[in-house]
């Protein structure tokens, strides 16, 4: 049986916690910070991927 191609984007944007969870990063805070609101620089932080869309992860991202 041939591999399973991995999705580029989500391979990218998605990454696995040490207990198994999803977890992806915001976007806006890469550069040009110092005109952000404080607000929506510390919105910036890690989530965890939500139950709906945990269910597709697996098959986009196989291997991680």
């Amino acid at each position: 049986m041939s591999k399973l191609k991995s999705h580029s984007g989500a391979k990218k944007r998605v990454r696995r916690s040490g207990g198994g969870k999803w977890i992806f990063r915001r976007n806006s805070r890469n550069h040009l910070l110092l005109q952000k609101a404080k607000r929506q620089k510390r919105l910036h932080r890690s989530l965890v991927v939500s139950s709906r869309e945990r269910r597709s992860l697996p098959h986009l991202v196989p291997y991680l």
